[in-house]
């Protein structure tokens, strides 16, 4: 098993990996327009004050990232839409033919790239696009989607649990396999979450396919259960329910901060990854507001806020720093990770992991 190592200072270096993360909820925030160039062959609505907004972040954190958006465009109304990464893309799938979103912020890059295959994104290049990273952007000028940060594959660890059943705390893949974590692990569906597709997406580019799913089977004998949500796992550990929680790293560093015992513990094999990212959809009448809202997205008051919470930007800025709770650069971390490849695989991966494992699913709501 191969991982990625370097610093924020070679993280050009991925590009050469590349060829080209809950309950649904719907808040209204308000917010104001400025010109911007119109994008790809629908009309250009100038006049509109209301976006639909599909994304996959956090719920905690939406609030915070809007803050200088609203401060920007007090007049334009955001509808917000959120759910599990798996929920919007099956949701944005089914909508082709009618969409309803207008623009999708902090959903996962291999979706995007799904909805791309789909002709369901329209071209457009954000005010500022230069500044992103190669490798944190649809490689077509002007770019179908354009990435903001990434996230990675972690364990949560509630180390008082641990100490009581006396057991050592996991630090890879192999040790979760172990027999002496039966019925102790919880992970997210790959179909529900990113969490969960990165997860596996990233086991299988690390060992291939058969010795992936070979693994994939040993490892289920293991779960207590698989949810539908990234962050219920990292939930799960720190209450104690099941000590072990397959998540990513954020959610983790969030349920310490906020006093659970628990390790945030990535596996030394390497973690699987994607990009948080933003996209226009395509409509017959586009909105400029839509436009504005992704030149936001990615400024410099927007990406101070990411970096609150991620590490890894996708943007190279001195400004940039560790959230609380990274010990080292988490790109050393990293596993070779060909997005476009994932993204082309995706419904046969699924497909493959819920004929073997769903059973152990928890029901959706």
């Amino acid at each position: 098993m191969k991982k990625l190592t370097g610093s924020l200072i070679v993280i050009a270096t991925l590009v050469s990996l590349l060829t080209a993360c809950g309950q649904s909820t719907t808040s209204n925030e308000t917010t104001s327009g400025v010109a911007a160039s119109p994008a790809g062959t629908g009309s250009l609505d100038t006049t509109s004050k209301e976006l639909t907004v599909y994304t996959a972040l956090e719920d905690d954190i939406i609030k915070n990232y809007l803050t200088s958006y609203k401060a920007k465009y007090p007049d334009i109304k955001l509808n917000i839409v959120r759910d599990s990464t798996g929920v919007i893309t099956a949701k944005l799938l089914a909508e082709k033919d009618n969409p309803q979103a207008d623009v999708v912020w902090g959903v996962a890059a291999t979706s995007l790239l799904v909805l791309d295959q789909n002709n369901q994104l329209e071209p457009y290049a954000p005010q500022g696009v230069e500044r992103i990273l190669p490798e944190f952007k649809d490689k077509n000028v002007p770019a179908h989607w354009v990435g903001i940060d990434a996230w990675e594959t972690a364990f949560i660890v509630n180390k008082t649990e641990m100490d009581k059943r006396k057991l050592p705390i996991p630090e890879s893949y192999a040790d979760l396999i172990k027999p002496e974590y039966k019925g102790l692990i919880t992970m997210p569906n790959p179909s529900s979450s990113g969490t969960g597709f990165l997860t596996v997406s990233g086991l299988i580019q690390l060992d291939g396919k058969d010795k992936a799913w070979d693994y994939m089977n040993k490892l289920h004998d293991n779960i207590g259960m698989y949810v539908h949500s990234g962050s219920k796992p990292a939930k799960l550990a720190g209450t104690g329910e099941y000590p072990i929680g397959i998540s990513f790293g954020y959610r983790g560093l969030q349920e310490k901060k906020n006093g659970s015992p628990v390790e945030v513990v990535f596996p030394k094999e390497g973690s699987g990854w994607d990009v948080e990212a933003n996209a226009l959809i395509k409509k017959k009448t586009m909105k400029q507001a839509s436009q504005q809202f992704l030149d936001w997205a990615i400024t410099d008051e927007a990406m101070l806020e990411y970096n609150k919470n991620y590490a890894i930007l996708a943007i190279k800025t001195d400004a940039s720093k560790l959230p609380e709770g990274y010990k080292v650069d988490p790109l050393k971390q990293l596993i070779k990770n060909d997005l476009n490849e994932t993204a082309k695989n995706r419904e046969s991966i699924l497909a493959e992991w819920d004929k073997r494992y769903n059973t152990k699913s928890e029901p959706k709501k």
